[in-house]
């Protein structure tokens, strides 16, 4: 007979022994972090899946992570714009509801002195940064979007500022003679008539039409080069109480009537003419009361319509519109614009200046598949025409000995109320707003739809990485059992010898 021996049983045993305490460790580490593995092998057929996850994870945290920062920008920039909009409507409200037209030292009223500081916050307000990038600059983020309030309204060395601009538009349009360069001739017999003084000018009052109720007067124009009307009495007087009205064309345009009214008064009244012995001595009344009524409309709507056109052509600029320069000196009698240049000019902007929607100059990705687009440029015509009507208001002066002063004041803060009322068919400070709404609601939608997508790839990461705490207890004391039994197992084991099974001498 033969005993085989014990030594590869043995070995088999301790090889065991050694797995299950190799097991017991796993266990247990996956009890103390509640992962079934600490590496992607240890997950077996779900360790590809667990990689895809994490990198959608991953996305989505970067996602998230630009959405925090286009809505930080985009909650800072509603709030200057609201601002900007509110400072303008302040503006506003002190134009309509004071009546004051008592003027300073300097010429201004109390309203316009401190618009300089309305005007002064507005700048600051667009010169808001978050971090170092201006929210207002389109893609130039590291630059200032406007220039200062003293250089953008006093200039910069050579650089003219908007008061200079102002102050030759006003030149350019009120002509050497005051009349708005028109040309109104002594009458010739019975017959007034009245001239645009260049075709072609952009400057001045601009005849669009003449209309007359005068009993046998003969009215022709505009027509011709340049531009004329006439009118001729008839053989016999007007009577009393009959018009003629002339209609020009402002600057900002605008228009305006001026009325005429036949009168037996002698001398006549505001806007009227004595009728004369003869329709000759009428006609040289007419030219004299037509004279005198354009010559008062061009010191007060004229010289308005000119500051709204100046500040249009000093404010209202991009890259492919640059500011508007009288072509003079003479300014007087100048009949063209220049383009301004950054050597004669201020540019009151200082921001990107491209010719693209001020939107599409920041875009950032907030899903695989959505875009947001947030820029803003400053020099938007809804931020640029608040600036530009506040501006008028802050740089316009007056002269208290002027007997038109007042109604010039009057005809300019009724103009720029209507602008900063906000005029139909143009952009407003609330529809930049609204389009920033509609990149805020994007976003905040985009974030909600990652927190449900992160939830759920969280609960699919977690089925495959993470083990059931109760599940893993039970194996380790299953575990703990069958080791504590095998080690029993050896143990007897260890204990046996070949004398055991030999009977006794």
């Amino acid at each position: 007979m033969s005993v085989s021996g014990v030594g590869s049983s043995t070995s088999l045993l301790v090889q065991s022994l050694v797995n299950m305490r190799s097991q017991l460790d796993d266990l247990q580490t996956q009890l103390g972090t509640g992962l079934k593995s600490q590496t992607y092998a240890g997950l077996g057929t779900g360790s590809g899946l667990s990689v895809a996850l994490n990198a959608q994870l991953s996305a989505l945290s970067s996602y998230d992570s630009s959405i925090t920062n286009v809505g930080t920008r985009l909650s800072l920039a509603q709030t200057a714009l609201g601002q900007v909009s509110t400072v303008a409507q302040n503006v506003a409200s002190s134009m309509s509801s004071s009546l004051d037209t008592t003027f300073d030292a300097n010429g201004q009223t109390t309203g316009q002195s401190s618009a300089t500081g309305s005007l002064d916050e507005m700048l600051g307000l667009l010169n808001t940064q978050v971090g170092n990038s201006y929210l207002f600059s389109g893609r130039a983020t590291d630059q200032a979007s406007t220039d200062t309030t003293d250089h953008i309204l006093n200039g910069n060395g050579t650089q003219a500022g908007f008061k200079q601009v102002l102050s030759e538009r006003q030149q350019a349009d009120l002509g050497a003679n005051g009349l708005g360069r028109l040309v109104i001739p002594a009458a010739s017999g019975s017959t007034v008539s009245m001239s645009e003084d260049v075709a072609g000018s952009p400057f001045g009052f601009k005849l669009a039409s003449v209309t007359s109720s005068l009993t046998g007067a003969t009215v022709t124009g505009p027509s011709g080069t340049p531009a004329n009307v006439s009118v001729t009495l008839g053989a016999t007087n007007p009577n009393a109480g009959d018009t003629i009205k002339y209609t020009f064309n402002l600057p900002d345009g605008t228009t305006q009537d001026l009325t005429l009214t036949a009168t037996t008064a002698s001398p006549p009244g505001a806007n009227q003419f004595t009728i004369g012995a003869t329709p000759a001595a009428t006609a040289a009344n007419l030219q004299s009361a037509l004279t005198s009524s354009v010559s008062t409309l061009a010191s007060t709507s004229l010289s308005a319509a000119s500051a709204v056109a100046a500040s249009n052509d000093f404010f209202n600029t991009d890259a492919s519109h640059p500011p508007q320069r009288v072509n003079g000196p003479p300014f007087d009698t100048a009949t063209s614009l220049v383009d301004g240049t950054s050597a004669n000019t201020v540019m009151w902007y200082t921001g990107d200046d491209g010719t693209d929607p001020a939107r599409s100059t920041q875009v950032a990705r907030v899903d695989p598949s959505i875009t947001v687009s947030y820029g803003v440029r400053a020099n938007e015509q809804g931020i640029a025409s608040a600036i530009a009507s506040v501006a008028v208001y802050a740089s316009m002066t007056f002269s208290a000995s002027d007997p038109n002063s007042a109604a010039r004041y009057q005809a300019l803060t009724s103009r720029l109320g209507t602008t900063l009322g906000g005029q139909p068919g143009t952009q407003q400070i609330s529809d930049i707003q609204s389009e920033l709404a509609g990149a805020q609601t994007t976003i905040n939608d985009a974030k909600d739809r990652h927190q449900q997508t992160e939830s759920t790839l969280q609960d699919m990461l977690q089925g495959i990485t993470t083990v059931p705490e109760e599940q893993t207890a039970a194996q380790i004391l299953a575990l703990q059992t069958s080791l504590q039994a095998s080690l029993q197992t050896t143990a007897s084991l260890s204990q046996l010898s070949l004398v055991n099974f030999m009977p006794a001498a």
